[in-house]
């Protein structure tokens, strides 16, 4: 086959640090609630690839070797210059973000094409193997025994703070450990990959991830059939049939005695019961057939999100919203009545990229699409291709790339930093092996002749992205730390069921200076600093709570669950026109959703109209459609009316709602059923020994001081 450019021997050390890159950005994670596990891998990525660009550079300043460029390459450029310009008209924080993004993934592809001989692409797939079986270990290890070192949401998440994350990353590295049974020549090596692909198949099922369990069913036929059709081309070529027994025996015995282990996690056992790998992953894969799914499951949750961008896409086919600024765009385009907000992603990368970059993000996906589809055409017919040594691995980097546009019909993994490296990789691989062969039109690639000069200024440029890289990771670490620090220090203060006890006035100081230092670092936060507003409300701290809601305000100005928050405090705190103000911003938005509809609620008992709020309220309880703001309204204006079947409503979905408040809930239904116009002593009772069940011992005093004499004997008895 003819070679169309040399691959400089010494670059090979910039395939290293990317090599380094995919074992150990997988199998590290955060053991720290301080920083988010996204954040690390992203920060470990840049750094990487930068360090990889500095090697290639500092190689190439006095050598003479061409420099490659393919036409692919203009894809993520193209994506990369439109959200720099984006930024001039759209959200400048989010656009900035997403050029960075596409610009790493960018020189990830130019690295590869001009590095990656096959030779170096075997070692790749050994660096993207360990890593993936190192995080599937970590999986495991979460599902068997619960192993909670690393951060997470949902479990088994390994290093990745969701198990879908973790499942749509696996998946995708599938294709490059069966590459390394058609590359590995040592047979002992060979079975050591066949065991541990076993064991990442088990942690993927674990998972319970659908979209990568169907991904992982097109893998079941695909890479069996790449491998027998290339089996020609296979280093150990030549296997007796008894050989090839034992292999397959091992794969067989390691997915069945692995996958048949039951869990031992108790965050597990609760979700699902106390069953192993297979019927997590069968429980899983039926669900999809149960129609409370559609209605009030996960599936029921993304069809609103990809309505609501469907819309996004229609409305802004052209120009679209703006890199990066879904997020922020997305409440205008919601159903009416619904309120999803402080959503991040559509969970489906095709959409949120045609809505945010319209005409360029379709030309992206279609001549993505075409050359995808014409590597698999050529790779399979020009017999040239198909008998020699390109072609396994061509076929297996587009079996990773096949699953990987799998998942993200269902969720976002080119905007995690391993899902997204492996995708321009993946991409890597098929141009540089589209340059080894030949046979390419003059169009599709083009041979630059750098100067030392050119080379000496690349790296220069590097050095430079790299000290920003460092300089923007440091900010994230100080930004995110105080972030995490206020948000888990305000859920502890709720969680002690006294939030305003004398003795938590240092900590809510810490909280406040936490917050400040923070939004001096990042306005425009959208992970923690809701959930700090949140309880800082539920104190009754209304002043700092609409400080910290209009901070998130400015940066995403249309969520209506945050403007209608904010009028309720300037509604408590007495500013009426603020409040007035802003529910009819809101009210223009979403007049239907549930908290535009509380605070509806509030302003009319402001007004004194009960009657028209006792009818709202009721209509929505009626509906099982109340949050906590419209407990609150139902419980005050019951009291206010003497409407006491109301008020015991109000507590009783407040104890039901709202854990954390269940111990006063409770004591308020006492007090409600002790009164004489109730005259339920057996309800009272039950309530406030309830009450006092659920109170931590240092607190019972207070509490039992509030109990009638009457009762207090009847409970002491």
């Amino acid at each position: 086959l003819p070679i169309i450019h040399p691959i400089e021997p010494r670059v090979g050390g910039a395939v290293l640090l990317l090599t380094l890159m995919m074992f150990l950005v997988p199998a590290l994670g955060a053991s720290s609630l301080e920083l988010l596990q996204d954040t690390l891998k992203s920060m470990l990525v840049s750094f990487f690839v930068l360090g990889s660009a500095l090697v290639y550079f500092w190689y190439q300043r006095k050598a003479s070797v061409p420099t490659h460029l393919h036409a692919l390459l203009c894809l993520p450029l193209g994506l990369m210059l439109y959200a720099l310009a984006s930024m001039a008209w759209s959200h400048t924080y989010l656009g900035g973000a997403e050029a960075i993004r596409w610009f790493l993934f960018s020189l990830i592809l130019f690295l590869g094409m001009n590095t990656l001989t096959l030779a170096r692409v075997t070692h790749l797939a050994w660096g993207i193997h360990l890593g993936a079986v190192l995080a599937a270990l970590w999986g495991a290890l979460q599902f068997w025994l619960g192993f909670d070192y690393f951060t997470q949401g949902p479990n088994p998440a390994s290093t990745f703070v969701n198990r879908n994350f973790f499942a749509e990353y696996l998946v995708c590295t599938l294709p490059f450990s069966a590459l390394l049974l058609n590359r590995v020549r040592n047979k002992s090596l060979i079975f050591l990959v066949t065991a541990t692909f076993g064991l990442n198949i088990v942690a993927l099922m674990m998972t319970g991830t659908r979209s990568a369990l169907a991904g992982l069913l097109v893998l079941t036929v695909l890479l069996p059939a790449v491998l027998w059709i290339y089996r020609a081309q296979a280093a150990s070529f030549g296997w007796r049939s008894s050989q090839r027994f034992l292999l397959l025996a091992l794969f067989v015995c390691t997915v069945g005695g692995l996958g048949a282990m039951n869990t031992g996690n108790p965050k597990l056992i609760a979700e699902f019961g106390r069953g192993d790998a297979m019927d997590r992953s069968f429980a899983r894969a039926r669900s999809v057939m149960k129609a409370d799914e559609y209605k009030d499951g996960s599936f029921s949750v993304r069809m609103l999100l990809w309505k609501s961008t469907g819309r996004m896409v229609l409305a802004k086919p052209l120009l679209g919203v703006g890199a990066g600024a879904w997020e922020i765009q997305v409440p205008l385009y919601q159903e009416p009545g619904s309120q999803m907000e402080l959503e991040f992603y559509a969970h489906n990368e095709v959409l949120q990229l045609l809505a945010e970059y319209g005409v360029v993000g379709w030309l992206f996906l279609s001549v993505l699409l075409t050359y995808l589809s014409w590597a698999a055409f050529r790779t399979w017919s020009e017999q040239s291709i198909a008998t020699g040594p390109e072609a396994p691995v061509r076929a297996l980097a587009l079996s990773s790339l096949l699953v990987l546009l799998i998942v993200s019909n269902a969720g976002f993994p080119w905007r995690l930093a391993t899902t997204g490296a492996l995708f321009a990789l993946s991409l890597a691989i098929l141009v540089a092996s589209d340059l080894r062969l030949g046979g390419v039109s003059p169009r599709g690639w083009r041979t630059v002749n750098w100067s030392p000069e050119h080379f000496l200024g690349a790296m220069i440029a590097s050095l430079f992205c790299m000290a920003l890289a460092v300089y923007i990771s440091w900010l994230a670490i100080q930004s995110e730390s105080r972030f995490a620090r206020a948000k888990n220090t305000a859920l502890m203060i709720s969680q002690s069921g006294a939030p305003n006890h004398p003795r938590w006035e240092k900590q809510k100081a810490d909280i406040l200076q936490w917050i400040k230092e923070g939004i001096a670092i990042n306005p425009h936060d959208r992970k923690f600093i809701p959930n700090v507003a949140e309880e800082l409300s539920t104190w009754g701290d209304w002043k700092n709570a609409i400080w910290i809601n209009e901070i998130i305000l400015a940066s995403h100005p249309y969520v209506v669950g945050i403007i209608a928050n904010t009028a309720r405090g300037y509604l408590m705190t007495g500013d009426e026109q603020k409040a007035f103000r802003l529910y009819d911003r809101a009210a223009q938005l979403q007049p239907t959703a549930p908290a535009v509809r509380a605070l509806q609620t509030d302003l009319l008992i402001l007004q004194g109209r009960y009657p028209q709020a006792e009818q709202i309220i009721r209509d929505r309880l009626d509906a099982d459609t109340a949050d906590n703001d419209l407990i609150n309204s139902a419980f005050v204006i019951g009291i206010r009316t003497n409407h006491w079947d109301l008020v015991i409503r109000a507590l009783e979905l407040r104890v039901k709602k709202l854990p954390k408040e269940a111990p006063m809930a409770l004591m308020h239904l006492g007090d409600i059923y002790s009164r004489p116009e109730v005259g339920n002593e057996a309800k009272a009772l039950e309530s406030y020994r309830a009450a006092l069940g659920m109170t931590p011992v240092y607190m019972r005093d207070s509490l039992w001081r509030r109990i009638p004499p009457a009762l207090q004997a009847r409970l002491s008895s």
